[in-house]
């Protein structure tokens, strides 16, 4: 795609990036940047700091201009608290880089960081999400920012000055705790781990810009004085090392969340140290709003509980979760549902696709859809036979799983092209099982009803006689899932006098749930279910008959 529309933001995201990068570099390649503290579970809140640039350094990609997307997993993060959910007794590695911090019990992996970069690492490949991993424990321990932070250090006053334009702003919602704060003579932006603790709850008491020797005390009662032009068990702090980065890598393009952009946060500091201490521009950085799941609030790993990519990919295909991400722009909130609006959703994206085929969608509909169904590599993969969503989900959960049964049922579904094999319908009718097992409360499943209901229908007056018997009477005619929803619509039509098509009036409506009503009591025992035709067609003619009072 050349050029962009007003509405699609990835596109001029990407137009803005093309045009600076030509301004600062010419013909060099393009960086976009993503950062993941490791920290706990990284939920779909996070996924946003990588779906952004992942979806601008793809459109940069497919105009053939080169560009590569880095992911910095800020593994030489300090671990902060222990996340609701995990061991207490972990608050003994407080204050230790995440790499250093033994993996939870049961876990496969050596260390906390990679306990949580695994999975969502796994999420990223079946997103279609290429990315340059680089660990920031590996480029602090092996000395790749040696140059940058004797630099800083050897500008710490001029940190320190920046730093205070903003000490005296109303405190933002940004939290960080590493970062040393003081006045010229004493200010330090880097802080090294303890030689005998591995903890970060030291303080730098000197330093001499010759010999680079650095004085430091922990509050284990250590005290250490090191060359810092050797020692690697440390890092600059936060607002120091983030335009470090930039400057180092050459980042084009960066987003950040909202608590990063306020007066006195990161980024805006970032962007006044990186010009004045480090000599580069800061990247183009929109600022993105938060994710939220429905029924639940601002999501944070620490606060357990919280969905992550790869919880979503369970019950998503993968190109509706990149659909969800690419549809919105960057500073807009959205919630990703899990509950019964998730059908909705599917049916928004399928009802895209039909107008795609039909050549009805808008320029950008249709380019947000191309986005979430393929990458500059090529399209991702999707189900064969893409049945509705909600079907999919009644039909397993009235069978619960048994596959012949599903078979059977989902053939009348696709009478006129009956599919051949439960395979034409993966990825989708996984999801949907994975959906009704872990997303529908044990008493919200569907139980059809193993004998008739006596005591009902022994109670029964003639209406509702014959309203059931008009029904029984044309299952066979209308066994199919358009046949049926005509046949259970028709019913109290008919007994009103009325055409099969007539349009209902509201006192048809109030009849026509009476009967619903009446028909999922007699058959699951409560007021509502699935839809009834997909219902009668999972339970079976024979079946039907015999639960209405017909056999």
């Amino acid at each position: 795609m050349a050029g962009s529309t007003e509405a699609d933001w990835v596109a001029r995201f990407a137009d803005d990036v093309i045009a600076e990068a030509e301004r600062r570099a010419p013909g060099e390649k393009i960086i976009c940047a993503s950062g993941i503290s490791p920290s706990g579970p990284i939920h779909l809140g996070n996924l946003r700091e990588i779906m952004v640039p992942h979806l601008v350094a793809d459109e940069i990609k497919r105009r053939g201009v080169p560009c590569e997307h880095i992911l910095s997993w800020d593994d030489f993060d300090r671990y902060r608290k222990v996340p609701a959910g995990y061991d207490p007794a972990y608050c003994e590695h407080i204050g230790k880089p995440l790499t250093s911090v033994p993996a939870p019990a049961g876990s496969e992996y050596d260390s906390w960081s990679e306990h949580f970069k695994a999975p969502f690492r796994a999420a990223l490949a079946t997103l279609g999400v290429e990315v340059t991993e680089i660990s920031q424990t590996h480029e602090y321990t092996s000395g790749t920012y040696r140059d940058s932070i004797l630099h800083a250090m050897r500008e710490r006053r001029h940190i320190d000055s920046v730093l205070g334009r903003y000490r005296t702003k109303k405190k933002t919602t940004e939290v960080q705790d590493d970062e040393e704060t003081g006045v010229a003579a004493d200010y330090y932006p880097y802080k090294p781990y303890c030689s005998v603790c591995d903890r970060d709850l030291t303080t730098v008491t000197s330093y001499d810009e010759e010999t680079t020797e650095l004085t430091y005390t922990c509050v284990c009662g250590h005290c250490e004085t090191v060359r810092l032009s050797e020692f690697n068990r440390g890092k600059l702090v936060w607002k120091v090392d983030w335009p470090m980065r930039w400057a180092y890598k050459g980042v084009m393009f960066e987003p950040s969340g909202v608590d990063h952009q306020s007066p006195g946060s990161s980024f805006m500091v970032g962007q006044q140290l990186v010009r004045e201490i480090f000599g580069a521009e800061p990247p183009i950085g929109p600022m993105y709003a938060f994710v939220g799941i429905s029924g639940m609030a601002k999501m944070s790993s620490s606060k357990g509980g919280v969905p992550t990519a790869e919880d979503a990919l369970r019950i998503m295909e993968p190109q509706l979760l990149r659909w969800l991400y690419a549809r919105r722009r960057p500073n807009q909130a959205f919630n990703i549902s899990f509950d019964q609006e998730i059908s909705r959703t599917y049916d928004e994206w399928d009802a895209l696709e039909r107008k795609i085929e039909a050549g009805t969608a808008a320029p950008v509909d249709v380019a947000i859809h191309s986005r979430a169904a393929r990458t500059a590599s090529g399209e991702l993969p999707t189900t064969p036979r893409k049945l509705p969503f909600r079907t999919l989900a009644s039909v397993v959960d009235i069978t619960t799983g048994h596959e012949e049964q599903t078979l059977r049922i989902l053939r009348d579904f696709t009478i006129d092209d009956p599919i051949d094999s439960l395979d034409e319908l993966q990825p989708r009718l996984g999801k949907a099982e994975a959906w009704v097992t872990t997303h529908v409360e044990p008493e919200q499943r569907t139980q059809v009803r193993t004998e008739p209901d006596r005591e009902t229908l022994a109670t029964l007056g003639d209406a509702d006689r014959e309203a059931l018997k008009l029904l029984v009477d044309g299952l066979e005619e209308h066994w199919s899932l358009d046949g049926l929803t005509t046949l259970v619509y028709a019913v109290p039509k008919l007994q009103a006098g009325m055409a099969a098509d007539a349009k209902p009036t509201p006192e048809l409506k109030v009849a026509q749930r009476s009967f619903f009503a009446l028909l999922y009591k007699l058959l699951v025992g409560r007021d509502t279910g699935p839809r009834l035709p997909t219902l009668l067609l999972a339970v079976g003619a024979d079946k039907v008959r015999e639960l209405l009072g017909a056999s």
